[in-house]
């Protein structure tokens, strides 16, 4: 359990990179900086493939259609959709969006997981689920409270594009700690690996293609890396390895420790991760109603972690009353 805690809390603290990396690169379209970011998280995961190679050819064709899936739906599409949403509603309001992720993910754990893993009562539950969600929710106003109005069709698009990115990112550590949980022998550097080759591939043709759009609609923009091309470079490459592989290996680790409905809770650590860092970049402390909300996530997370999974009862099979031919 501890150890867990400790890799789900390292794989926050590598995610939350994710949140001021765009800021650092704010001319950048978020197509770009999505298909560049796992570009470079498929270069890095290359040499790592190779002083691997034993573990990976163990891997069968499903196990790597399993990390295509995973590579499409919790890399690409998932940034693609966050950066995108942010863009359209700006940060606070795709924050408070994404950052339901955990409250949404413990309760679909329990429902969808608790016949293989044990079963948390909901009535023990609720307190840490209330919590996180009132804390998200304080934070959130109070980031909202610096916002300037966006238009109604921006806003609604962005509402719709943070949507997707929260079911994108929902599916992504429920299957993937399914996967590792039935699959023990895979060590979570090899299924981390894995997934960075798959990306590879899927990255560098979005890299293509969005140059090539870019290079019809906005001819202004250098091309490929952009107008601080070296700056952009550097950025990818350290997200690639922090935030994409190490995390994605600190992940699995977490995933194959703790019981499924626990591991949602501790998606929190991305979120204080990510409000850590931003406060920092701006060089001021965060508000009272912030500090509150923060209180409260933490609260949260240290009760549910105080919880075990009961086994479910699995209704016993009806005796067959059938004759065996005796007489």
């Amino acid at each position: 359990m501890l150890s867990g805690i400790f890799f789900a809390l390292s794989a926050g603290l590598m995610w939350g990179l994710v949140f001021v990396a765009p800021l650092l690169v704010a001319d950048y379209p978020a197509a770009l900086q999505s298909t560049a970011r796992y570009l470079a998280f498929g270069l890095v995961a290359l040499p790592l493939a190779w002083l691997d190679r034993t573990r990976l050819r163990q891997l069968q064709r499903a196990d790597w259609l399993e990390a295509l899936k995973l590579a499409a739906v919790g890399n690409l599409l998932y940034y693609l959709f966050l950066a995108s949403a942010i863009q359209r509603t700006g940060a606070p309001v795709t924050s408070m969006i994404i950052g339901t992720l955990p409250v949404v993910m413990a309760v679909s754990a329990n429902l969808l997981y608790s016949r293989h893993e044990g079963k948390l009562s909901w009535k023990r539950l609720a307190p840490a689920l209330l919590a996180i969600a009132a804390g998200l929710l304080l934070v959130n106003i109070a980031e909202l409270e610096l916002t300037a109005p966006t238009s109604l069709s921006h806003y609604l698009s962005g509402i719709a594009l943070a949507l997707l990115a929260l079911a994108c990112w929902t599916w992504y550590p429920l299957r993937n700690a399914r996967w590792l949980k039935q699959n023990p022998a895979t060590t979570p550097a090899t299924w981390a690996t894995a997934q960075g080759i798959m990306t590879l591939p899927l990255a560098l043709a979005g890299f293509v293609l969005v140059n090539g759009y870019l290079a019809l609609t906005a001819p202004a923009f250098s091309l490929p890396f952009g107008p601080d091309p070296w700056v952009f470079i550097a950025l990818m490459i350290a997200i690639g390895l922090l935030s994409s592989w190490l995390g994605t290996l600190c992940w699995n680790a977490a995933s194959q420790r703790l019981p499924t409905v626990l591991v949602g809770p501790l998606l929190v650590f991305e979120t204080l991760s990510a409000l850590a860092y931003t406060f920092l970049l701006r060089q001021a402390w965060p508000p009272l109603m912030a500090l509150a909300g923060i209180l409260c996530l933490i609260v949260g997370v240290i009760y549910a972690m105080r919880l075990k999974p009961q086994p479910v009862e699995q209704p016993e099979k009806p005796t067959s009353n059938a004759r065996t031919g005796e007489c």
